[in-house]
């Protein structure tokens, strides 16, 4: 099972969790146990909750996922990034040492 398709469950579990609760919060409210102040009082604490939660998930599959790739000495995009912009600097002086040919031509 991919990385992906773990995801997807999680996400697939905690909306479905998410359901069964706004259904088990309605019942409360039709049989007078909550009024319909405190049952969207409920909902709407769950819900912050739940975004906290996947927020927090999504920090915790990044800081895995990168530190998996620092070990197996994988770039990362910030990593390519810099270099290319070293590299057009690079390029930018050569250029201008050289005489300054135009970038059309370094290209043809």
């Amino acid at each position: 099972m991919t990385l992906s398709e773990i995801i997807k469950k999680a996400m697939l579990a905690g909306l479905g969790a998410q359901e069964k609760a706004k259904d088990f919060i309605d019942d409360l409210v039709k049989a007078g146990e909550l009024s319909k102040g405190e049952g969207a009082s409920l909902v709407k604490e769950w819900a912050e909750k739940a975004q906290e939660s996947t927020k927090d998930l999504d920090g915790r599959i990044r800081d895995t996922i990168a530190g998996a790739l620092d070990k197996v000495n994988i770039p990362s995009r910030d990593d390519i990034e810099k270099l290319e912009r070293k590299l057009q600097s690079i390029s930018a002086r050569l250029r201008k040492l050289e005489g300054g040919s135009s970038k059309g031509e370094e290209e043809a």
